[in-house]
């Protein structure tokens, strides 16, 4: 017996194909897709393309999805493919029973109510019963063509008048029962008949991604409540796992638009009309996970757009909760709020397409918007209220179940955190920028020239020395932590250790030397750790023997050094004002510990360190591969 379509859909939506062919063939994205040698046949220019749903050769044409991909790639028959990769996606292949065959059945059937109820539904929209209807959609700016390509319609304002019209064809009310177009009367006295779901309302065709019509939504006239209303759970509609203009905006997507989410069905006809022809919304609710990985079917950075009020201020918290466990390196997505309460419909309509692209420009990535959500963009005030605002910027990164990626966004939120919450100089024409050594610096600082700049090679030593001292004596991260998030380290390894380090510290119950290093092993730093802690060039607090003060002083010795002079002396004046202010024995320590580094940096000890005389060839060639 044939598989149920329905399950073949929901096996081929819930896997990932660039991550299924990519076991057999390097991929590189290329725009909205896809791209490598194709693994049928010998090719040194690529001309292999994956997609969201299917896979296509220009060279040798070979064409299809997950399924015919492993039997084509390993031989596998139908059956083996499906359970292969059932299994991987957690679904179990329904049995070939009387049960499965009847439910295919009712599936299709169910299919072609649905249709039939649709063009229903448009016929009346044109006849003088639904003049009022279609001048509210005229009224609303949509044209006929967009009328059509939505299969918007009328409901009528009879009840038990869709079962009437449906009759000569062959439809029971049993079956619109079944479709979610019918209900009963009074479900405790089945004696009362039925009566339709939709009524004096326009319709709204919900489609699967095939483009088949599964339900409605449907808009009152006037000012009755619920404004808008959805057809029931059937076998063919769950609300949590659909969106409203998928099949419209797969098509958007693969021709390059760009995949917008926004909050009403008005708002994705709007937006398609206008030339965005990559919107969908959730079904009435606010995301799901399943609707979540949908849109990341369609494109690896979706924009989230939310009205700008607080209901919609709620929605993008919620939407920000329920990716943050979904992310990895391969996929995030953008968010923006329209401003003064705002939607792309009355957007679009006030000032046309033009208008809606600065929403597109201003949107911010995630990592930047959950902070503003997060804290509603307000330094917090008083210890007690930057611990609690701390702990829930790192409650939201240890979220993220990809280590390194959540190390990422644990030292970009807590970046903006340290900036935020930092006392703003005092005196005429002051200027701070983030600590430390990003942007701007402090002007006027007299007698004090700015230091050269490092050559690469010295930087790359230096920081290395930085991260090998905690390799070897993570017991002082509780002390450095702040500083190490903030401070400039070259790109490549040292910034990625830094990121695993800093995830690995939030979470760990012990701070010594092996559990940290074997974590790093595990996530793929091996040779980062290696290269880190070879001995050519280290210094002696690196050393596993080195007391933990002169681990300490080593530390900020390196500090002074990446972080420069100047640098130092606005530290070390910000820490003097917090200690005035606050009494606290943590900003008494960060005091000594800079004033410690900036002495350090000015007694000339800095020169004497191995390995930055002329001779040094070889660090000029890490610096290369790693910054």
């Amino acid at each position: 017996m044939a598989l149920p379509p329905a399950f073949l859909d929901e096996l081929r939506a819930r896997t990932p194909l660039q991550g299924l062919i990519g076991r057999k063939t390097r991929l590189a994205r290329n725009g909205r897709q896809w791209k490598g040698c194709c693994p049928f046949h010998n090719e040194k220019t690529p001309s292999f393309y994956v997609y969201d749903d299917h896979f296509h050769c220009f060279g040798c044409g070979a064409h299809g999805d997950a399924i015919t991909f492993l039997m084509r790639a390993e031989g596998a028959s139908f059956p083996e493919a499906v359970e292969r990769l059932a299994s991987e996606a957690g679904m179990e292949v329904p049995k070939p029973t009387p049960q499965a065959a009847a439910r295919e059945r009712r599936a299709r059937d169910l299919y072609g109510v649905l249709a039939a109820a649709e063009a229903a539904y448009r016929r009346r929209l044109f006849l003088p019963e639904g003049r009022a209807a279609l001048d509210y959609l005229r009224r609303r700016g949509l044209s006929e063509e967009t009328i059509a390509r939505f299969g918007l319609g009328w409901s009528g304002e009879g009840r038990g008048a869709l079962a009437a019209e449906l009759k000569p064809e062959g439809i029971e009310p049993a079956q619109l029962v079944a479709a979610g177009l019918m209900k009963p009367r009074d479900p405790d006295r089945p004696e009362a008949g039925l009566s339709d779901m939709f009524f004096g309302r326009v319709m709204f065709p919900i489609r699967d991604r095939r483009g088949r019509t599964i339900s409605f939504g449907g808009r009152i006239l006037g000012d009755g409540q619920p404004k808008y209303v959805n057809g029931p759970e059937t076998e063919l509609f769950h609300k949590r796992r659909g969106l409203y203009g998928l099949d419209a905006a797969r098509e958007g997507a693969f021709r390059g638009a760009p995949v917008l989410v926004v909050e009403g069905y008005m708002d994705v006809i709007a937006l398609h009309q206008a030339g965005f022809t990559g919107a969908v919304a959730p079904l009435g609710t606010a995301l799901t996970p399943e609707q979540m990985e949908l849109i990341w079917q369609l494109t690896p950075e979706p924009l989230l757009c939310f009205d700008g009020d607080a209901a919609g201020a709620r929605a993008a918290a919620r939407a920000a909760e329920i990716a943050l466990p979904l992310l990895s390196p391969e996929r995030s997505l953008k968010l923006a709020t329209l401003t003064g309460g705002e939607d792309p419909d009355t957007l679009i309509r006030k000032g046309g397409p033009k208008a809606f692209q600065p929403v597109l420009d201003g949107a911010k990535p995630l990592s930047v918007a959950l902070y503003d959500l997060l804290t509603e963009g307000k330094p917090a005030g008083t210890p007690e209220q930057r611990a609690a605002m701390r702990g829930r910027l790192e409650e939201a990164a240890r979220r993220i179940p990809d280590k390194v990626l959540s190390g990422e966004y644990r030292r970009a939120l807590l970046d903006r955190f340290f900036e935020a919450n930092r006392r703003p100089m005092s005196g005429p024409g002051a200027r701070r920028a983030p600590w430390p050594g990003r942007g701007e610096r402090p002007i006027g600082i007299p007698g004090l020239p700015r230091p050269p700049i490092d050559q690469p090679a010295i930087r790359l030593e230096r920081a290395r020395n930085i991260l090998a001292i905690l390799l070897r004596h993570p017991i002082l991260l509780p002390e450095v932590e702040e500083a190490l998030v903030a401070l400039d380290l070259p790109a490549g390894d040292c910034q990625a250790l830094r990121a695993v380090m800093l995830a690995w510290f939030a979470d760990a119950e012990a701070l010594d030397s092996g559990s940290l290093t074997g974590h790093l092993a595990r996530c793929g730093m091996g040779n980062a750790v290696t290269w880190v802690t070879r001995a050519n060039g280290l210094c002696a607090a690196a050393q596993p023997e080195a007391q933990p003060k002169e681990a300490l002083d080593g530390w900020w010795h390196f500090f002074g050094l990446l972080q420069g002079e100047s640098e130092l002396v606005q530290d070390l004046a910000d820490a003097q004002r917090l200690l005035a202010e606050t009494n606290d024995p943590a900003a008494q320590q960060r005091l000594i510990r800079l004033t410690e580094a900036l002495a350090a940096l000015r007694s000339g000890e800095v020169e004497s360190l191995p390995d930055e005389g002329p001779s040094r060839g070889s660090e000029a060639s890490r610096a290369d591969t790693i910054g």
